[in-house]
């Protein structure tokens, strides 16, 4: 090759002559990923940032991972972010998402993925440094359990990693002090450990064997293991005295160790080579859901229902829409519950579900009032076949939803059954999911379906029912919101409840009517042009 030759083809940044694949790569256009940000769950877990190439340039962790990844793509980040940061977005072409069971899972993930990929934006885990693990050696005549970071084959115990080291210590310290087991050190106690009342349980160690030691080594193993909530639940009694009694400070002692305990003892998966968390797959997640609850066929179109009573001013409700797993936002709704006095969950998903199908039966009938008159066919089934026979292009059927799954137990679920059952839906397929265990309960069931924390079908569940209760809550503060505009009017001079009820009714909002001229707010029935003037005036002023 000659020099003129050489000096025609395309280098990097670092000196190397760019092959075809980089080239066609570096003229592609950069994709806009706001979009995609929709699809990541509200869960715990760790992203993956790419760059064209494909190639890992960051990985982070995140409690929400829905919020975390989100906040890169705003206008306001890429503003204010640091060099380092801009950097790494201009490169980012393209993520992904790793859901897993708990944060500390994500810490453990997150630092095994940046060992693996060492990516070019990450600073931390980029060394050897390992997590922390307990190890205790069985073949010593007094077992000790020690901190370590490295896992060998030399026939020793090892539990862990552990993702909090301070929560892992203070686990230790209540192990010495509940089984009186030795830490750190090594070999036969010593005489101070020996004499020491830290180890009296009920003996110390001067009076008991290596034998009976091995008795304690073997529960505390135990407890490490998980088998920790009988001790836990005494932990939360003796809390519950405590306060009881305002000895505050030994409460809050004790509710500190009992999170401490449940952050070490609590399962966690061993992240290795291969055993990535499988991304987001809507539609195996669907499938599975549909075989997982028996149904005959998979639940392609589900619609939630929540209840959100923040307090007793505005009871609203939010029903969303999931179609093939992925939310549908045009069918969302949302309701202010009318009928219902005070706090009432069950009356409430009543009404709701009411409402939202006896509207969509109304509406069949509507378009077809000849075959509805003296039919005896089933709801479902008639509105099934109206929008088959008479589907046209230009035409938008409702139809009824696969499945429906409302947030709430055995209460939430009977009330929306009930309300089906006097619609003649009796066959619809319906769910309560209860957020506290995350039981499903299903009709005709005495006890609930526990799924595995890492199952898709209750991924899928768990998604759609936090984006009812993420839509629900959000209409309530904008109800809130709304009410507390409004309130302003009160304190207005000569404005009463009837003429402020006409100002709003005629402007929408307390927003529109600042906007108003004089002239504009005199208009309105039953305002004359000095009392406009006088809003006009307060509403500028405030």
């Amino acid at each position: 090759m000659s020099t003129r030759q050489a000096e025609r083809l395309p280098y990097n940044s670092q000196g190397v002559i760019v092959d075809l694949a980089e080239m066609i790569a570096s003229r592609k256009q950069k994709p806009d990923l706001r979009k995609k940000v929709h699809e990541v769950p509200h869960k715990p877990g760790v992203y993956l940032m790419r760059d064209r190439f494909n190639r890992v340039i960051y990985v982070g962790k995140a409690r929400d991972l829905r919020k975390r990844v989100s906040s890169y793509f705003l206008p306001s980040k890429l503003a204010q972010a640091d060099l380092k940061t801009r950097a790494m977005l201009e490169a980012t072409w393209d993520f992904e998402t790793h859901v897993v069971r708990s944060e500390a899972e994500s810490v453990l993930l997150e630092g095994k993925l940046i060992k693996e990929y060492r990516p070019r934006y990450n600073v931390s885990f980029r060394d050897d440094k390992h997590f922390l693990l307990v190890k205790v050696d069985l073949t010593e005549e007094w077992p000790r359990f020690r901190l370590t970071r490295l896992r060998k084959d030399d026939g020793a115990r090892y539990f862990g990693p552990y993702a909090h080291a301070g929560a892992l210590r203070q686990t230790l310290n209540f192990m010495r002090k509940k089984f009186g087991v030795l830490t750190f050190g090594r070999g036969a106690p010593t005489e101070r450990e020996l004499k020491s009342a830290t180890y009296q349980v009920p003996m110390r160690l001067s009076e008991i064997s290596a034998v009976q030691y091995r008795e304690r080594v073997g529960q505390a193993c135990e407890f490490l293991e998980g088998h920790s909530r009988e001790m836990i639940a005494t932990l939360e009694e003796e809390m519950r005295k405590a306060a009881e009694k305002q000895d505050f400070e030994r409460a809050a002692e004790l509710r500190n160790m009992i999170e401490d305990l449940r952050n070490t003892t609590r399962s966690t998966r061993r992240f290795t080579r291969g055993s990535l968390p499988r991304a987001v797959d809507p539609l195996a997640e669907v499938q599975t859901l549909g075989e997982v609850l028996q149904l005959p066929s998979s639940p392609r179109v589900m619609e939630c229902f929540d209840i959100s009573n923040i307090s007793t001013t505005h009871v609203v409700a939010s029903m969303v829409c999931f179609r093939n797993g992925v939310p549908d936002k045009n069918c969302y709704r949302r309701y202010r519950v009318r009928t219902v006095v005070g706090q009432d969950d069950f009356a409430s998903m009543a009404e709701v579900v009411r409402r939202r199908y006896s509207r969509i039966l109304l509406e069949a009938r509507e378009a077809n009032p000849d075959a509805a008159e003296f039919s005896q066919e089933n709801p479902a089934d008639a509105l099934e076949r109206r929008s088959t026979i008479n589907y046209q292009p230009s035409t938008t059927f409702v139809r009824l939803p696969d499945l429906i799954i409302v947030d709430g137990g055995k209460g939430q679920l009977s009330a929306a059954c009930r309300e089906l059952q006097r619609l003649g839906l009796h066959d619809l397929p319906i769910v309560g999911l209860a957020k506290e265990h995350e039981e499903i309960y299903r009709p005709g069931w005495a006890l609930p379906l526990r799924l595995p924390q890492d199952s898709g079908a209750l991924h899928l569940l768990q998604r759609i029912r936090d984006e009812a209760h993420r839509f629900a809550n959000a209409y309530h503060r904008l109800l809130l919101r709304k009410r507390i505009e409004e309130s302003i009017l009160d304190d207005c001079p000569g404005v009463s409840q009837h003429r402020k009820n006409l100002l709003l009714r005629e402007f929408g909002s307390v927003k529109r009517l600042r906007r108003a001229s004089v002239a504009e707010i005199a208009a309105t029935e039953g305002i004359g042009p000095k009392l406009a003037g006088e809003v006009h005036r307060f509403l500028q002023r405030h």
